[in-house]
C-alpha cells in the first residue's frame, strides 16, 4: 500500500478529503483533512433524483481543489467513493464520466450496504467495542451495520437522509408539529423494512448528525474531556434534549449548543436518529469520529489480516512509537520494564485490592514512557502527556486515555498533579487507586533506568517493600528515598554493590 493514501468521500451533503500516512504495517495517522458542503443532491429529490447544476458545479470545484491538495501532499494513491446522491441520480454515471474526463479522477459509486460495511470496518477496528449497531445518517440514506463479537453480521441501507427529509417535509409551509408527524410516519414505514435481528443495546453513531448531537450533549453535561471519538452517553439521560430538537424552530436551535453550520439539517437528522434508536432498542451510544473514509483505507491496509488488527496491536500506540521513537528501543529492556511493573502491581494487591483491573493501562503507559524525550529531555514527562492526550485516538475509552496520559505526566517526587486530577476526576480511578498506580509507574521507571538488565525481585510484608537486585541500583536509591508514597511504608534496597579495593584511597 502507498505510504500516503488520499481518500475522497462524496456524500449528498458534504464532500471530504483525508490523507493518511502509514508509519509501519499497522501504524498510520491523519496528516490532512478537508471538507466542503457541496450539497450535490440539493434539489434532486424534487426533480426525480436528477443532480442539479448548482450542486454539480460545487462538486466539480471541490474535487478540483482536493486534487491540488493531494498533489501538494504527494499522495501516490487516490481512492474516491460516492454514496446515495450519485447512486440515486439517473445522471450520476454521466457525472462520473465527466469528472474522469475533465479531472482524471475515478469515482466509485458504492451501494448502501457497502457504505455501511465501510463504517463498520472503521468502528470495529478503531473504537473500544465488540458489538453494537452502527448508524450513519447521510443526506440521502441511513446506512446500518450489525456487529457481534467483533464481526460484521449484516448491513442494511434505508432511504432516510437529512436532505431527503428536508426537501420532502421540512421545506414545506406547514406547522412544525404537522411536519414532524408526517416525517415520523415516513421514517417508521421505512424502518419496517429493517430485518428483525437488527437489535442491540449499543448504538454506534457515525456521521455528522450523531457527532453534532454528541457535541451538544458534551456541552450540556459539561463533560471534562474535549475528545469526541469514543464519547459515550446513556440515551435515557438525554431523551428530552433529543426529542426537543426536531420540534424547534430554526431560530431557537442555538439554545441546544449546536454548531451553526448544522442548523439546516439537524432537525431532520435528529428525528431520524431518535426513531432508529427506538426501533433497534438502543440504551447507550458510543460516538465515532471515523467512518466511510477510514473504512476504505483499512479495507486496503488490512487485506491480509481479514480486515482486523491483530489482538496485540493498537494502531495509535504503534503510530506513536513509530513517530516518537524512544531513545532506547531494545525489546529485552522493554519487556524487563513491563515485568517490573507487573510484579509490583501484584505484590501491592493487599493494599490496593483492585484485582489489577488497570494492569493493561499501566503497561501501555510504560511502553510510552520515553516518548517525550524525542522532543527534549527537559520536561519530557509533560511532552509525553500532551502527545498521549492528542494521539491516543483509536481503540481506547476516554477513561483509558486519561489514565495512561496522566501516568505519563508523573515524574520524580510527585504522584499526583492536582489541577489535572481535579479536572478529570469523574473519568479517573478513585484517588487511592490512582496514587498506587502512579507510585508503581514511577518506581518502575526509576528502577528500569538504573537497573542495567538486573534481575529484580520484590517482597512486601509488614509495611516494608524489599527490592532485591543482582546488580547495583545506586542511582535509583537516592531517587527512591525522595519518592512520595501512597501510604507510609519503608523501602529497603538490597543490591550487589561492587566497590574495588584501593589501599591508597583507604578502600
Amino acid at each position: 500500500m502507498a505510504k500516503r493514501t488520499a481518500i475522497i468521500d462524496i456524500g449528498s451533503n458534504s464532500a471530504r478529503l483525508v490523507i493518511f500516512e502509514k508509519t509501519s504495517r499497522y501504524g498510520f495517522h491523519l496528516i490532512c483533512e478537508q471538507k466542503s458542503k457541496v450539497r450535490i443532491g440539493e434539489g434532486a429529490y424534487g426533480k426525480e433524483g436528477y443532480l442539479q447544476p448548482p450542486g454539480i458545479k460545487r462538486a466539480f470545484l471541490t474535487l478540483q481543489s482536493f486534487l491540488h491538495t493531494i498533489e501538494k501532499y504527494q499522495a501516490h494513491k487516490i481512492l474516491c467513493v460516492a454514496t446515495s446522491a450519485l447512486r440515486d441520480a439517473p445522471n450520476g454515471k454521466l457525472f462520473v464520466k465527466w469528472i474522469k474526463k475533465e479531472l482524471g479522477l475515478s469515482i466509485k459509486i458504492i451501494n448502501g450496504n457497502k457504505e455501511a460495511t465501510y463504517g463498520a470496518i472503521a468502528a470495529k477496528n478503531l473504537l473500544p467495542l465488540d458489538e453494537g449497531i452502527t448508524i450513519d445518517i447521510g443526506g440521502g440514506s441511513s446506512d446500518i451495520a450489525l456487529i457481534k463479537n467483533g464481526t460484521i453480521v449484516d448491513t442494511y441501507s434505508l432511504n432516510l437522509g437529512t436532505v431527503r427529509l428536508k426537501e420532502l417535509f421540512f421545506d414545506k409551509e406547514i406547522s412544525l408539529k404537522e411536519t414532524n408527524k408526517k416525517a415520523k410516519s415516513y421514517i417508521q414505514r421505512e424502518l419496517e423494512k429493517l430485518p428483525a435481528h437488527f437489535k442491540s443495546s449499543s448504538a454506534i453513531g457515525i456521521g455528522g448528525t450523531a457527532r453534532t448531537l454528541s457535541k451538544g450533549i458534551m456541552k450540556l453535561s459539561e463533560y471534562p474531556l474535549d475528545k469526541l471519538h469514543a464519547f459515550q452517553y446513556e440515551i435515557d439521560d438525554f431523551t428530552e434534549y433529543l426529542k426537543a430538537i426536531p420540534l424547534s424552530s430554526a431560530k431557537n436551535l442555538k439554545k441546544f449548543g449546536l454548531k451553526k453550520n448544522r442548523y439546516d439539517t439537524i432537525r431532520e437528522g435528529t428525528l431520524i436518529w431518535n426513531e432508529i434508536l427506538s426501533h433497534i432498542r438502543a440504551k447507550s451510544v458510543i460516538t465515532s469520529s471515523v467512518g466511510v473514509r477510514e473504512g476504505v483505507f483499512l479495507e486496503q491496509s488490512l487485506k491480509q489480516d481479514n480486515l482486523k488488527f491483530p489482538s496485540s496491536i493498537n494502531p495509535s500506540i504503534t503510530s506513536i512509537l513509530d513517530r516518537f521513537k524512544p531513545y532506547i528501543n531494545i525489546e529485552a529492556k522493554k519487556k524487563n520494564k513491563l515485568k517490573i511493573a507487573s510484579a509490583l502491581y501484584k505484590e501491592f494487591q493487599g493494599e490496593i485490592n483492585d484485582r489489577q483491573q488497570y494492569h493493561t493501562e499501566l503497561l501501555w503507559a510504560l511502553r510510552l514512557s520515553t516518548i517525550g524525550k524525542t522532543l527534549t529531555i527537559y520536561k519530557s514527562h509533560q511532552h509525553a502527556f500532551y502527545i498521549a492526550m492528542q494521539e491516543l485516538n483509536y481503540g481506547f475509552t476516554h477513561k483509558q486515555i486519561l489514565l495512561i496520559s496522566l501516568l505519563l505526566r508523573m515524574h520524580g517526587k510527585e504522584l499526583l498533579h492536582k489541577p489535572l486530577f481535579q479536572n478529570f476526576e469523574p473519568l479517573l480511578p478513585e484517588k487511592k487507586q490512582f496514587l498506587w498506580l502512579s507510585f508503581i509507574y514511577t518506581l518502575t521507571v526509576l528502577l528500569h533506568e538504573s537497573s542495567n538488565h538486573a534481575k529484580i525481585d520484590f517482597s512486601y510484608q509488614n509495611r516494608t517493600l524489599t527490592i532485591s537486585s543482582d546488580k547495583p541500583l545506586y542511582l535509583a536509591k537516592e531517587k527512591i528515598k525522595n519518592l512520595e508514597k501512597p501510604i507510609p511504608f519503608a523501602i529497603i534496597v538490597e543490591d550487589k554493590e561492587k566497590l574495588p579495593q584501593n589501599k591508597e584511597l583507604g578502600l
